[in-house]
């Protein structure tokens, strides 16, 4: 078993949940409390998902500015700071159109599979201290099983769209995450493995004297690799983004799309990015958990000091900075050399890899 470490002092979320739940189950019945806090929650991930939005294509063409050594947006606000509610603002007047041809329902539906998918895979994440949706047991299994189902809107657009680059980006981006899942899947097994639990939250605790990262040796941080690797390959962006290349298919999947229709799958996107690093930062990076060595109180107790939900956002938006570096560093791969880099090097080596940490977990060879 983990240490435990008291973290009672450390800032926590908690008492903001228990005051609302508290005050609903007075004033209404259990039935209608219940129901209430369903729609806040729902209220504050769908207001997660708009500041997630504006904040991350904003940060997107800051960070592709610095890279290449020129200013970004810099005219709509401040140095350019309003230019994501332009865009929001240009989204929401455009016409919506729908090609003859395309299956109007399946057409439609597409885009809203997407965000709900994102908005499925918020449940289990534990913002800060105290402060989840939904502390499930399952949560790993959770996260892995509902991520493939987005897949299907993908696959859903690009066959409903009526158009031959659509179908295309779609396939080829079905064989894309079908395959970089098994990598991702196996990296995230390596956590499980050590931790021995599904819970998301067992796997955070057991980060209080030091996140995975440092105290599981190298094949921790092989499966950390290859976890980034996958998992920006299955959000489709570059340079694993053959799904919507813009130099063979136009916009890929998404080509027939346009106005809020198109800004869903837009913003469906970079939420998945967001999720994917949270998940990542959680199973690595220790989550909400404050950086701690060892026996050294002293220190662990400052780093405690600093609010849990910072930690998490700062490591999460850390991975979002890597994952955007990633973008404007390496060239666009062939869907030959895509695929070959899953099948060739990153499978076996994830296969190799959880191996190895099987045998370190049994042996207790980590920190």
């Amino acid at each position: 078993m983990f240490e435990v470490y008291d973290l009672s002092f450390m800032w926590s979320l908690s008492n903001i949940t228990q005051t609302i739940n508290s005050w609903l189950n007075q004033t209404f019945s259990p039935t209608w409390a219940l129901i209430f806090e369903m729609v806040i929650v729902g209220i504050c991930v769908i207001s997660l998902f708009a500041i997630l939005g504006l904040v991350l294509v904003l940060m997107e063409r800051k960070v592709s500015a610095w890279m290449q050594i020129r200013l970004g947006p810099n005219r709509v606000g401040p140095k350019g700071m309003l230019q994501s509610f332009a865009d929001t603002l240009k989204l929401l007047v455009k016409e919506g159109l729908t090609p003859n041809g395309a299956d109007k329902f399946l057409f439609n539906l597409a885009p809203f599979i997407a965000m709900i998918v994102a908005m499925l895979l918020m449940a289990p994440i534990a913002f800060a201290r105290d402060f989840k949706m939904w502390d499930m047991n399952i949560g790993v299994l959770y996260v892995t099983a509902v991520s493939s189902i987005s897949v299907i809107s993908i696959l859903m657009a690009g066959w409903a769209s009526n158009n031959k680059y659509s179908l295309m980006g779609a396939m080829r981006s079905g064989a894309q995450i079908v395959s970089y899942e098994l990598s991702a899947g196996l990296a995230i097994l390596s956590i499980v493995v050590l931790t021995g639990s599904l819970n998301l939250n067992d796997i955070i605790q057991s980060q209080a004297n030091g996140w995975w990262i440092f105290k599981g040796h190298i094949p921790v941080l092989i499966s950390f690799v290859i976890f980034i690797i996958a998992v920006t390959a299955e959000t489709n962006r570059a340079p694993f983004d053959l799904a919507e290349a813009e130099s063979e298919l136009t916009a890929g999947f998404h080509t027939e799309y346009s106005g809020m229709k198109f800004a869903l799958f837009f913003l469906a996107e970079y939420v998945n990015v967001f999720i994917v690093c949270a998940i990542g930062a959680t199973l690595f990076l220790g989550g909400w958990m404050p950086f701690h060595i060892g026996n050294w109180q002293g220190f662990n107790h400052i780093m405690d000091y600093i609010p849990s939900s910072i930690w998490f956002f700062g490591k999460t938006f850390f991975l979002i900075f890597l994952i955007m570096w990633f973008r404007w560093t390496f060239p666009r791969l062939r869907i030959d050399q895509l695929l070959n880099l899953e099948w060739k090097y990153l499978l076996p080596i994830s296969m190799f890899n959880i191996i190895l940490v099987t045998a370190m977990a049994i042996l207790g060879w980590h920190f």
